[in-house]
């Protein structure tokens, strides 16, 4: 059903404006589909201001936000946004996700791959230079070698230890049964 561009504005405005109504409730209010109401809502980025494509009197807009999709956010913008989110109340909470044209469903997810990257090490970087990985293989061996090594010795020392305290220093002067 076609609707007059004034209706549009009056809903986005009702939705948008000082004491917004949600979609659900202005559907039921105006009998609109709340899908409708919504993709206006979307459509006017939450502004007071916005001027529906087929209005003649529309100046020219440049598109400085970058893609509409929050999907398609830098993650440097979703970001900031969940930043500036954290400390609001329902009432303006609601508000900034509608002047975004966002869901809260949103802002959780983006919290949680923000907690997630946080928590995962950071990623090994292969070698640069073919020659480098060979090198590397070469020498996390020879370091295992080395380490084998190590343990041997450390044990033979354990041993000699035990072996002293058992039958005590073999440099001792024993006496003999002729008494020398």
């Amino acid at each position: 059903m076609p609707y007059s561009e004034m209706f549009k504005r009056k809903m986005v405005q009702r939705l948008s404006g000082p004491e917004p109504v949600s979609a659900t409730a202005l559907s039921k209010q105006v009998d609109v589909p709340q899908a409708t109401l919504s993709k206006w809502l979307r459509q006017a980025g939450g502004g007071d201001a916005y001027v529906f494509p087929n209005d003649p009197n529309r100046a020219p807009q440049v598109n400085t936000m970058g893609p509409r999709r929050p999907e398609d956010w830098p993650a440097e913008e979703k970001l900031k946004t969940v930043l500036e989110a954290q400390g609001l109340g329902n009432d303006a909470l609601g508000a900034f996700l509608r002047q975004r044209g966002l869901h809260e469903a949103h802002l959780e997810r983006w919290r949680q791959q923000m907690i997630e990257g946080l928590q995962k090490p950071p990623a090994k970087k292969p070698p640069s230079h073919p020659g480098d990985l060979k090198r590397i293989r070469a020498l996390e061996q020879e370091l295992r070698r080395k380490d084998k090594a190590l343990a041997e010795t450390a044990a033979l020392l354990v041993l000699k230890k035990k072996v002293q305290e058992i039958w005590g220093d073999a440099d001792e002067n024993t006496t003999g049964n002729n008494g020398k």
